[in-house]
């Protein structure tokens, strides 16, 4: 998976002037030798932070070290001024953690204090303005330390990634899906940069392929990833000229950022001068790391390449489309077991998602579009999408988005695609939430989040929710159980 950070932690430990250094240096140690014996890797910084001047030194220690994510391990109770003052010059992201009590044996000279002293440092990092990542419970030993050591990892990856993405969008927003429609401002208080470009500029980019000797390259790889589901052989070497000309323009255009995510337009006029549907290539470019999401749709591109960096894996963007009619819930008991009808939706879109995401994907045409542009005739501009059954599993639904008070707010929900055959057309699943037609009257509708949502092929929730968090998201929901009422929901 490329386009995505390569994750260096560091593990920092600090300690009061009052208490022995060599507790902390002792727990710290632990951690580390913990964190070996798991296989979960950590940088150790040698530097113990006491006071400023051990500020100084240790943030010199870790630029040398290439530390881009940092856990500040309070191995006693902490000097809680030099311990935010290091997260403030460090500038990544951080996790507070501290060290629980090693023994009820010696609770006099080896008794640290970071519980208390937990508390402090975190009411200095307010005063800083800081926002640290702070686990549900941060009071670990060494042993307990290394899952929210993995956990930030992931979180961090996410905040990372975020922070130094450039989003490329080609073509203005169409009038039938003002729903995509948010405003930029926000993207840059999450540290996203954005560049916007018309369909000449896609147009001219792609043209400017037309000789590439890559293509006939590209054109094989397509051949051998779709094997039977090949149907349209003629339209692959114009499907490797497109992909071509995206990845080209990105590499050439990513200036001061890292990563990047698209969002183009991909209708009406598209299918008239380039004579296909992007889908395939969107697809093909997700299982890359590089999301491209449909209809100009900005913060859907940005909810799927957090998707990315939460698992990992190729993400999907679907319409959370249709309910699933009564007569199928019935005859499909045995493989929905426990949910009820309105836990379930079918996710749907024209044929994005990638090959390794569906059953026995397929070359096709994409059918709205056939309607409207060539009615009554063979599929031809309309060709290109990968159709098929979207594999069973766990995922994670998940939006960020900007409303029109330019406020930005987010939803995740973990559940599962089922083993039921869809009936329908297009990348398709049954999908199952728990409490999902509740989620859907009093988050999705009654806060306004569009139609898309970004699909995480594994459950991503704990991560997605945390990053957003760190990331300054002040609204992250979430589908409350059965018993937990929203705050609109209807008590009688």
């Amino acid at each position: 998976m490329q386009n995505i950070p390569q994750m260096k932690v560091g593990v920092i430990a600090v300690s009061r002037d009052c208490f022995p250094i060599e507790l902390s240096r002792k727990r710290r140690e632990k951690v580390i030798a913990a964190c070996s014996k798991n296989n979960v890797p950590v940088v150790e910084i040698d530097t113990i932070i006491e006071n400023e001047y051990d500020v100084v030194k240790a943030v010199e220690e870790i630029k040398n070290k290439e530390i881009n994510s940092l856990v500040i391990y309070l191995g006693n109770f902490g000097p809680e001024g030099p311990t935010s003052l290091l997260a403030q010059k460090f500038g990544g992201p951080v996790m507070l953690i501290a060290a629980a009590e090693d023994s009820g044996k010696d609770l006099i000279q080896g008794r640290g204090d970071a519980y208390c002293g937990l508390l402090s440092a975190s009411y200095n990092f307010g005063l800083r303005r800081l926002n640290p990542y702070i686990p549900e419970y941060p009071i670990v030993d060494a042993e307990d330390s290394v899952k929210l050591i993995e956990d930030f990892t992931i979180i961090s990856r996410i905040v990372l990634g975020v922070r130094n993405l450039k989003m490329f969008s080609f073509g203005p927003r169409p009038f039938d899906f003002l729903t995509c429609h948010a405003p930029i401002q926000p993207l840059f208080d999450l540290g996203v940069e954005i560049m916007e470009n018309s369909e000449l500029d896609l147009y001219d980019i792609v043209q400017a392929e037309k000789d590439n000797p890559q293509i006939k390259e590209i054109a094989k790889e397509m051949a051998a990833e779709l094997g039977r589901g090949n149907t349209y052989p003629d339209l692959i070497e114009k499907l490797a000229q497109y992909e071509i000309a995206l990845e080209k323009f990105m590499n050439a255009n990513l200036g001061a950022s890292q990563y990047a995510a698209f969002a183009n337009k991909c209708w009406p006029a598209f299918e008239k001068y380039f004579g296909h549907v992007p889908c395939y290539i969107n697809s093909r470019l997700a299982a890359k790391g590089i999301p491209v999401a449909c209809e100009s749709d900005i913060y859907g591109a940005l909810s799927e390449y957090m998707s990315i960096l939460a698992t990992g894996l190729p993400p999907a963007i679907l319409d959370i489309n249709n309910s699933v009619p009564k007569d199928m819930y019935e005859e499909s008991r045995k493989e929905i077991g426990n949910y009820k009808i309105d836990d379930l939706f079918m996710g749907f879109h024209c044929g994005n998602t990638s090959t390794a995401c569906v059953v026995q994907p397929i070359m096709q045409h994409q059918l709205i579009m056939h309607r409207l542009m060539e009615p009554g005739q063979e599929p031809n501009i309309t060709r290109g999408t990968v159709e098929g059954q979207i594999k069973a599993g766990p995922v994670s639904i998940f939006r960020i988005q900007a409303n029109s008070d330019a406020k930005i707010g987010a939803y995740v929900a973990n559940g599962e695609v089922l083993n039921i055959k869809p009936k329908s057309f297009g990348s398709i699943g049954v999908f199952a939430v728990k409490e999902m037609g509740r989620f859907y009257r009093h988050v999705l509708l009654e806060k306004r989040f569009p139609h898309h949502t970004s699909i995480a092929f594994k459950h991503a929730g704990k991560y997605l929710f945390a990053a957003s968090k760190m990331l300054g998201v002040k609204d992250v929901y979430f589908n409350h159980p059965e018993g937990m009422l929203y705050s609109s929901e209807n008590p009688f």
